[in-house]
């Protein structure tokens, strides 16, 4: 019988290096086969939010973002076993949440949807939060 061995020494993977020292964060580590990735929000490379005023696409931007950090681990959406949502307009969410099922195209993670005073910077309407588990 093989052994495989597991990898335990933490990768940390930096999206937005600059903004990430600013905030005091890494935006995902993986440690053995298990990835925690901080909430994304619609942001530019320079920290600047995007999309002000559209909830919609603030999540779509959210999802961009989430994607190239599964990519980069080799992962898809497919990976994902926990999907964390934190939105200051939970009504809005609610009504443009379908587009979960463009993203999560074989099984929907668990997790929660939780309804927040605020985000950390004011024009922020959503952060979304992942845990992923990839069998390597």
């Amino acid at each position: 019988m093989e052994s495989k061995t597991i990898k335990t020494t933490p990768e940390y993977f930096h999206l937005r290096p600059d903004v990430e020292k600013a905030y005091s964060y890494s935006h995902a580590i993986k440690i053995g086969d298990d990835i925690k990735i901080s909430g994304a929000v619609s942001m530019d490379d320079d920290g600047n939010p995007t999309a002000i005023g559209d909830l919609e696409q603030q999540m779509k931007n959210c999802y961009a973002d989430l994607e190239k950090i599964l990519t980069h681990f080799g992962c898809t959406f497919d990976d994902v076993v926990v999907e964390n949502v934190f939105t200051i307009d939970m009504p809005k969410f609610l009504e443009v949440a379908g587009y979960r099922t463009k993203i999560y195209k074989k099984q929907f993670p668990t997790g929660s949807w939780l309804g927040v005073k605020e985000l950390a910077i004011p024009e922020f309407m959503i952060e979304i939060e992942l845990e992923v588990h990839k069998h390597q």
